[in-house]
């Protein structure tokens, strides 16, 4: 009996643990891309941070610092709780869980996949493109009349590209997340329970 017990807990903590993995990779990931989208900001010719100037603009934010750090703050907790889910559906459905970093890239990039499909995707075409629209004719300064006239025109360039940078997520949460899992990252090793 004792051991059944001791083999339930080591379970749980297992789960927990893999359910960290994917949530930190997230993290990680998320980071990596924020980093990517300020290069495209530098290389485009916008001001760095262009990107998430424009989630916060979307969101009612009209003072151009406190919308980049509040879009890059959304961004960073997105990843974050994407790399969660996916934990979370990858012990209910072993398919797509990321045992090793060569698989984690491949069920990583499906995930970065359905990413730009269900959350992406919808939110650009309903929310934030829409509200570029509406700046054109009436920003409530400068910083975001600019911002909106930079996109004016590229809502294909975008939705193209942001698939291209959600499979790049999705194949850095993979690897990272079957990569801690291959090394068994923060596993306290226990002998009595090893035995």
């Amino acid at each position: 009996m004792e051991s059944l017990t001791k083999t339930n807990v080591a379970a749980a903590n297992s789960r927990r643990q893999f359910i960290l993995y994917c949530t930190i990779a997230g993290f990680i990931s998320a980071w990596a891309i924020s980093g990517l989208l300020v290069i495209v900001d530098v290389i485009s010719g916008t001001p760095a941070g262009t990107f998430f100037a424009v989630i916060g603009a979307s969101l009612g934010i009209n003072d151009p610092v406190s919308a980049q750090y509040i879009g890059f703050t959304l961004h960073i907790m997105t990843g974050m709780a994407a790399g969660n889910i996916f934990g979370q559906i990858s012990l209910f459905w072993s398919k797509i869980a990321p045992y090793n970093s060569r698989e984690g890239i491949v069920k990583g990039m499906v995930v970065g996949m359905a990413l730009w499909t269900v959350l992406f995707v919808p939110l650009a075409t309903f929310v934030i493109q829409p509200r570029l629209d509406s700046f054109a004719y009436s920003a409530p300064n400068q910083y975001i009349n600019d911002i909106a006239g930079h996109f004016k025109g590229l809502y294909a360039v975008v939705i193209g590209g942001s698939l291209v940078f959600h499979l790049i997520y999705g194949a850095l949460l993979g690897f990272i997340s079957g990569r801690m899992i291959e090394i068994g990252a923060f596993v306290k090793k226990d002998n009595k329970i090893m035995q």
